[in-house]
């Protein structure tokens, strides 16, 4: 999400959504149960208000998007309970990771805040992408494939218009945070992905000690 874009374009213009009755499989690392990153998301949407043209992230669904897994109609309910309990089993030794929030990442098409330190985070995401090709067979969609930077998206971009005036109003860091990330959630998103249309299947819990 870097350099600073010039331009802020409309995130969902060309890009291909499921529609009714389909849906999404993902691995999030939902941020519901920590207080700190409501705070720091609820302070970041406040800046972002004045704005229109910005789709903000409701806080009951803020999150770390960890691993797309595919299509929800290729992916069977036997089948995510089997991917929960192979991550369950992949991450009974891994202790919960102390991870960092403040730095503000810009995109064209989103504004996040970006999540530290990745190596421990990445051990979580290489657990769930294991658990997913085992049992369906499939790395995921591209999308989940690609080079990660865990962040946690507090808006989206739904018009054109210059990312310079939100730049400046909401800036590059707010005062960190901290968080302890014990949990990560198997979701199924039903629709489009603004509808946030949201259904939790299970957990899987970092159990190990530091």
């Amino acid at each position: 999400m870097s350099p600073l874009p010039a331009q802020m374009t409309d995130r969902w213009r060309n890009r291909e959504e499921p529609g009714p009755g389909q849906g999404t499989v993902y691995w999030h690392i939902l941020m519901s149960g920590h207080p700190e990153a409501q705070e720091l998301a609820q302070t970041a949407q406040e800046r972002l208000a004045p704005f229109s043209g910005l789709h903000l992230t409701p806080a009951a669904w803020l999150h770390v998007t960890t691993h797309v897994a595919g299509p929800s109609d290729e992916i069977t309910d036997d089948q995510q309970q089997d991917m929960l309990a192979m991550a369950r089993g992949l991450l009974s030794k891994t202790p919960p990771v102390e991870a960092t929030l403040g730095r503000i990442l810009y995109h064209p098409e989103a504004i996040a805040v970006a999540v530290h330190p990745v190596g421990p985070l990445t051990q979580i995401r290489e657990a769930v992408q294991a658990a997913t090709l085992k049992v369906t067979g499939s790395e995921g969609t591209p999308e989940g494939r690609a080079t990660w930077a865990p962040h946690m998206t507090i808006a989206y971009s739904e018009t054109d218009q210059p990312a310079e005036p939100i730049i400046t109003a909401l800036g590059r860091e707010l005062p960190a945070r901290q968080v302890t990330i014990d949990t990560v959630t198997l979701v199924v998103q039903r629709g489009a992905e603004r509808l946030w249309d949201w259904h939790p299947v299970g957990q899987a819990h970092l159990l190990g000690h530091p």
